[in-house]
């Protein structure tokens, strides 16, 4: 019962890491941008910051939406296989 319960939170990891990595890399990549770009130009005005990100992110995850999912889905039938099949 503890090899089942520690291969589940193992793959609910990597599913969490593999489903987040993208999404959270490509925040930070356009914060630095914008903070490079604010200090280079010395505009520092909160909304530059988070309006570029929000919207970038929004799109991220509407492109990744699908590919997502399909992982996801395969995370839940792994989950189902583990359980159901006793290890």
């Amino acid at each position: 019962m503890d090899d089942l319960a520690q291969a589940l939170a193992i793959e609910a990891i990597k599913t969490v890491l593999l489903i987040a990595a993208p999404i959270l890399l490509t925040a930070l990549v356009v914060g630095v941008t914008v903070s490079i770009l604010q200090a280079v130009t010395q505009v520092h005005e909160m909304t530059l910051t988070f309006v570029p990100k929000v919207l970038i992110v929004l799109g991220v995850l509407m492109v990744l939406w699908p590919w997502a999912m399909d992982v996801l889905i395969q995370f839940t039938r792994r989950v189902f296989d583990l359980v159901g099949g006793g290890g």
